[in-house]
């Protein structure tokens, strides 16, 4: 196990390559989904999926970032799209798994990122694909959440074979402390009262081969740090290492190296700032690079 933390110098990184030379890389929409692939001109034969959190959004610029290091990189929207869910609730599997495949006939090996609620189907595409080599989860959980459907009634986020998956449901007491709120203490205070249903929502991250974390010790979104370490744990019994990368002063949106900070999306307090965020993203590109 390695659990480095990221240093106080400052980390803005720049998109380029080689000797300050940006690699040229070129985007095709996928014909099926929406989304784009990512096409390097040099590829390095590894194929990437990238997926966006609560927003369900296409990432195209963590995608193109990949591809500037030789990776074959798409991203899809995975809700409210065309014949999708308006939002992230009995959303299947298959829909991820199925880019996996279509990028495995390319490549050699196959990695998903994901962030937040993506970081969930990353972690939950890795451990039923067995095309999945590794998984690099932003803000992770360790366990499958509820899905809000618009009549206000909860199911799982995620469908496997067409049946939903078990899922940790939220605590309907809980109250805001602010008008701006911080969901951190919701996912906590769900964990408290529904004790019983954690164990069968857990992810199974024991069957992916490898795994990197990158969590946010200022995290205000979900407990993402504690999340981690639960997920490490869990390897840990299996004999697998887990790498885990944080800073105490990172909140929930990780900036890697390149990447322009990400503004917008639902109103709430993430935690963490732009140069935490930046500098936590650097840390982690030292232990995400090799698996490219």
């Amino acid at each position: 196990m390695r659990r480095p933390r990221a240093s106080t110098a400052g980390a803005h990184g720049r998109r380029e390559g080689c000797r300050g030379i940006v690699p040229p890389v070129r985007a095709t929409e996928l014909p099926d989904v929406e989304g784009v692939r990512w096409l390097p001109d040099h590829p390095t034969a590894v194929g990437a999926l990238v997926l966006a959190g609560s927003s369900g959004r296409v990432d195209s610029t963590r995608a193109e970032l990949l591809a500037r290091h030789g990776v074959v990189a798409e991203s899809i929207r995975w809700f409210g799209g065309a014949g999708q869910h308006d939002g992230p609730w009995e959303i299947p599997l298959e829909l991820f798994s199925g880019r996996v495949d279509e990028l495995r006939k390319e490549c050699d090996r196959v990695v998903v990122l994901g962030t937040s609620f993506g970081a969930e189907a990353a972690l939950l595409t890795g451990a039923h694909s067995r095309q999945v080599s590794a998984v690099i989860a932003f803000a992770p959980t360790d366990v499958v959440w509820g899905g809000v459907r618009p009549d206000g009634s909860t199911t799982s986020h995620w469908t496997l074979d067409g049946e939903p998956l078990p899922y940790v449901p939220f605590d309907d007491t809980w109250e805001p402390e602010d008008e701006v709120p911080a969901f951190l203490g919701l996912y906590e205070a769900s964990r408290r009262r529904f004790p019983e249903r954690l164990e069968a929502a857990r992810i199974p991250v024991e069957r992916i081969d490898h795994v990197v974390l990158v969590a946010g010790g200022d995290d205000q979104v979900w407990p993402a740090l504690s999340m981690a370490a639960s997920i490490e744990a869990r390897r840990a019994e299996h004999g697998l290492d887990t790498v885990v990368v944080t800073d105490p002063a990172a909140g929930h949106r990780t900036v890697l190296p390149g990447e322009p900070a990400v503004t917008g999306g639902m109103r709430m307090h993430r935690g963490g700032t732009e140069a935490s965020d930046r500098r936590l993203g650097a840390t982690a590109w030292a232990y995400i690079s090799p698996l490219l």
